[in-house]
Order: C-alpha cells, then structure tokens, then sequence
C-alpha cells in the first residue's frame, strides 16, 4: 500500500494467530504499523509472525491468555517496555463460541462462566491495562469485538450472545470515561465472517445465522480488516463508544 497511516505506531492485535486477528494485523503491518501479536498458540502466533517477516513487515509475538489478568499485564507491559512506553492501537479480536446450537437448559455453568471469561472478562482486562499505558501518551485507539448476536441474540448461543452484549455495555462506558481526550474506545459487531472459529460451529447454527442477512452471504476477512482499520486510525477521531455495524443489513439502526 503506498499510504502508511499507521508508520511507527505500535500496535497490539489478539487472536492474532488465525482469522480475523491474522488479517487486522497484516492490515496493520503493511500500513506500517510495529504489530505484536496476542495469541494462547505459540505455533499459530509464530506462523503468522514469520509470514510477515518474509514480507518485510513487522511483528512479534507474546503468548497471552485474555481471560487470565496476570498473562494480559505482563503483556502488555511487555510491549510498552520495548517500545519507550508507547501503545497506540489495540485490536482485541480474541474469543471463543461456546456452546452452540444448543439451548440454555442444557448449557453447563463451566461452560457459561468459561465463555465469559474469553469474551467478556478478555475485553475488560485489555481494555483496562491497555487504557492505563494510553493515558500517559494521551493518544490510543482500541477497538474490541462484539457481535451483531450481542445486539439481536442468536437462539441456541446464549453464552456468546450475552458475553458480546457486555462487551457493548462494556465499550459505552469506557468510551465516554475517556472521551475528552486523545484515547477512543470502539466496538465492531460482525454478522458471520468465514473463519476458523465459524467452521468449528454446527451447520445448522451457521444457516440459522446466514438467513438472516440480507446478502444471504457470510462477510470476508478482507471487509472486517478495512473497517478495523480506519476505526484505528487517526482520521475516526470523532468516534468512541460506538458499536460499528458489519452485517450485511441485519442490523439497520
């Protein structure tokens, strides 16, 4: 690309090993963003690090468990101690499913607290530790993942519809915490993108979501990497708090 909005910044992507964490931090990279990748897959992490670098491109890896507070601290202190203390960008990609396709008299608790604890308690610890190295540059962009599920609720996915539904609740308030100064806090709330963690889900499940969009097609990683990235921009300045829609007119308001 011959624009590189992001030259010098330093960025944090996790779930960077596949998906869409993979395809917002080669975005990033090839826009000459210093990328480090969060994943709880060395091998994944490390896959996708050593792609960019045959590229040119920059990127290093810390394996981090985002349900875990101790993994996400010394991670984030790990980057902000080789960059001089600076962190400019965070894309918090990272979660799982859970149960799916099945309804919420036979999901266990461990399998409720669980997903929980990725998605939503994930979200808080990176955005909290990372809101505390953003403060002292008075600069930062973090956008999290939500789900248009988190907005409407997908039947037999209660665990994952209310863990994205609280990192909504989640977004809204951080982002107004901080808004009257150089820091933004964001949110994208996909309908289905084709990805390693919708191939682990029931068919069923993936129809019962696909019908529903009015493209009647599943969004591409190429689409989520351009809209991750202008929200990390420094031209969305006038934007935090806010759930981005990207759902093919599911969502409409």
């Amino acid at each position: 690309m011959d624009e590189l909005r992001f030259q010098d910044q330093v960025a944090i992507v996790t779930g960077g090993g596949d998906g869409i964490g993979k395809s917002v931090a080669t975005r990033l990279a090839e826009e000459g963003a210093n990328v480090t990748l969060f994943d709880i897959s060395v091998d994944r992490a490390e896959s996708v690090a050593g792609e960019l670098a045959e590229s040119g491109l920059r990127c290093e890896v810390e394996i981090v468990d985002v349900s875990d507070e101790e993994s996400v601290r010394a991670g984030i202190e790990a980057v902000a101690g080789r960059n001089e203390g600076k962190l400019d960008i965070v894309v918090h990609c990272a979660g799982i499913v859970g149960p799916n396709a099945t309804r919420i008299t036979e999901v266990s608790v461990e399998d409720f607290d669980r997903t929980q604890a990725v998605n939503l308690r994930g979200t808080f610890l990176m955005t909290k530790y990372s809101l505390q190295v953003m403060e002292k540059q008075d600069y930062g962009r973090i956008l999290n993942f939500a789900s248009i599920a988190g907005k409407e609720g997908n039947a037999g996915m209660s665990p994952y519809s209310s863990s994205k539904a609280g990192v909504i609740g989640l977004v809204k308030s951080a982002g107004k915490e901080f808004a009257e100064t150089g820091i933004t806090v964001n949110a994208i709330a996909p309908a289905v993108i084709r990805t390693p963690m919708v191939e682990g889900v029931h068919p069923d499940q993936v129809k019962y979501m696909t019908d529903k969009i009015p493209m009647k097609r599943c969004g591409t990683l190429e689409e989520i990497a351009s809209l991750s990235c202008w929200i990390v921009s420094p031209e969305a300045s006038f934007c935090t708090a806010f759930t981005f829609d990207l759902s093919g007119g599911r969502a409409v308001y």
